[in-house]
């Protein structure tokens, strides 16, 4: 907002930031960080913090808070700056949240996962109880700052991981994002989702691929921000996953077990005869070009079992499942029979 910029250019008081930064992000680019906020003349705190699935708790959020009112924040004119994966951006969200009853933040997604899910829309929490996300709130970021060349230093199996929620829009919402994802998978995980000129036949994918799965992923947020409709397809892959996550730390990422999730509801959807058995192998070889896991030993029929009398808890007494009814169309449906459902597993199981 050019008004903005020039009440901000123009006041007299020396601009300041808060930045809470995953510790990895840190060593890798602190002084990058660093430097740019003494260019631009401001004053600044840098907290580094090891933010993971296990350390993803309301202790972790008082710490950043205590920080905060030592840096005297001014809640309305300095918003705090989350640079990290999810977990740190879901953890400043919150502890932004609570400051003062309301303090804007800013995320800054480091990951492919962050960068294409947690980074989109409203919701920030924490872990509780070892249950994932228990404690959080809906409070939007003032802006999300994208770019993807923070990719290029995560892992390969932490692109992998990203890829799980892209795959999660492209089969519930956009078959040409499906097809990009089949076509090009193997070149985006070699390039970790870099640009590159000169790579004709793949057509910037990187950014294709990104842009479709944000685009797709708002299109659903948009409207139902606050979750009010309860019926929402971006809740593929996490009727299952949250229970199994939460298990198995910290053996599975996130976009993995929402994958494996994914991959027992295609079976559920090919068991209700929605899927045909081309269109169930086709995902699932798309799954594995993405080395995504699609079957995991700690998935077992029981937590299956808890995980969606859970859903039913927390979802107006209905399952409200979401499954594929072919390449990138899905719908919700509350009529899956538990004898479909054990049969879904035990062809999974085999298979």
């Amino acid at each position: 907002d050019p008004q903005q910029r020039q009440l901000a250019t123009a006041s007299k008081r020396k601009l300041r930031r808060f930045i809470v930064i995953d510790e990895v992000v840190d060593k890798l680019y602190g002084s990058k960080v660093r430097e740019y906020f003494e260019e631009n003349n401001v004053q600044h705190k840098i907290l580094a913090l090891p933010t993971t699935e296990e350390t993803k708790s309301m202790d972790l959020v008082l710490n950043i808070l205590h920080e905060v009112q030592n840096f005297s924040l001014d809640r309305r004119t300095e918003p705090i700056v989350a640079i990290g994966g999810g977990v740190c951006l879901d953890i400043v969200g919150l502890a932004a949240s609570l400051y003062r009853r309301r303090t804007p933040y800013i995320r800054v997604p480091t990951t492919l996962l962050s960068y294409v899910d947690a980074s989109v829309g409203a919701k920030n929490g924490v872990n509780f109880l070892q249950c994932k996300n228990k404690l959080g709130g809906y409070t939007p970021p003032v802006a999300s700052f994208l770019d993807r060349s923070f990719i290029q230093s995560i892992p390969r199996r932490h692109i992998s991981n990203g890829l799980g929620e892209i795959l999660k829009m492209a089969l519930m919402k956009h078959k040409g994002l499906f097809d990009l994802l089949k076509n090009h998978g193997k070149y985006l995980l070699d390039t970790k989702f870099q640009s590159y000129n000169g790579f004709a036949d793949h057509r910037d994918a990187a950014l294709q691929t990104t842009r479709i799965a944000i685009e797709t992923m708002l299109e659903e947020l948009a409207p139902n921000l606050w979750e009010d409709d309860l019926d929402r397809l971006v809740d593929f892959g996490h009727l299952i996953s949250p229970e199994l996550e939460m298990r198995v730390l910290p053996s599975l990422m996130h976009g993995e077990a929402v994958n494996i999730d994914m991959a027992f509801m295609t079976y559920v959807a090919h068991a209700r005869g929605l899927l045909a058995a081309e269109e169930k192998e086709q995902i699932l070889q798309c799954m594995r070009g993405l080395e995504l896991p699609v079957w995991h030993s700690g998935c077992s029929w029981a937590l299956i079992q808890t995980a969606l009398r859970e859903r039913l808890k927390h979802s107006g007494g209905q399952p409200r499942m979401p499954l594929p009814t072919g390449l990138g169309v899905a719908e919700i449906f509350n009529d899956t029979s538990e004898e479909t459902l054990e049969r879904a597993y035990e062809l999974w199981v085999r298979d």
